[in-house]
């Protein structure tokens, strides 16, 4: 048998004729989305439970549990809290405020969960019953807004973020009440707008885009409501839901 021997090249340094090795491939490691938001429903209407339930899942979240009256929702929140749970205002036995009260107990056992709370009418009392201890991670809508799927299940994440989301009836109606001398008067009414607009949960884009101003005019309003109100240096989110709760105390 006769062997062939590779010669190095004219120039070339010891090993030139010697067949190298390939390169390792090293392989990236896999991005991984993020965990899907836990939600927990609780309304007594089947039918309408179903349907969210489906929206949701169809948006990429989990829903980790059902419940048909507020006793069913606590004991789920208890045995396997979720991110966020949401509950429909009126529900068994007496279709009254059992939502309503099985939210702030959620509240006060389970902090780091979410809550949503969903009404059939504009009830201002209530909304801010629910927001009297704090709007970190809490949000009330009308039911009619589940129907606009991207403005709903957005509204759920920046619940599940720790942000605040109230429904633009509720907060037209506290604003058109009669009121009592607070910090919200120290602000102009283009102020005012802004604010009423990030008590509806939207950022500043959304809201440059609502009232048709530029993002940094929109910016110099927000600073400017943090200014005025006397709202601590932290950060913008945070500021944001001490905004909307002092604009709902008011």
């Amino acid at each position: 048998m006769r062997v062939i021997r590779i010669l190095p090249r004219a120039g070339c340094r010891k090993g030139c004729g010697e067949i190298a090795h390939r390169p390792r491939e090293v392989t990236e490691p896999k991005r991984t989305d993020p965990p899907a938001v836990r939600v927990v429903l609780a309304d007594d209407s089947v039918l309408l439970r179903e349907g969210v339930a489906r929206l949701l899942a169809d948006a990429g979240f989990e829903i980790v549990a059902q419940a048909g009256d507020g006793e069913e929702l606590l004991a789920a929140v208890a045995e396997d809290p979720p991110d966020v749970a949401i509950v429909d205002i009126r529900m068994p036995p007496t279709h009254t405020d059992e939502g309503l009260r099985a939210a702030r107990r959620i509240r006060a056992e389970h902090p780091d969960v979410g809550v949503l709370v969903l009404s059939q009418y504009v009830e201002t009392d209530y909304a801010l019953e629910l927001v009297s201890e704090g709007a970190a991670g809490l949000g009330y809508l009308l039911k009619d807004r589940v129907s606009n799927v991207q403005e709903f299940t957005d509204a759920v994440r920046r619940i599940d973020r720790g942000g605040s989301v109230i429904d633009p009836e509720v907060v037209s109606r506290l604003v058109g009440r009669a009121r009592k001398a607070s910090p919200i008067d120290s602000l102009s009414e283009r102020e005012r707008e802004v604010l009423a607009l990030m008590a509806e949960g939207r950022s500043n884009q959304a809201i440059s885009e609502r009232m048709f101003l530029s993002p940094k005019t929109v910016e110099g309003h927000v600073r400017n409501i943090f200014t005025k109100l006397d709202l601590p240096a932290t950060a913008d989110d945070h500021r944001r839901v001490l905004a909307v709760l002092t604009f709902l105390r008011s």
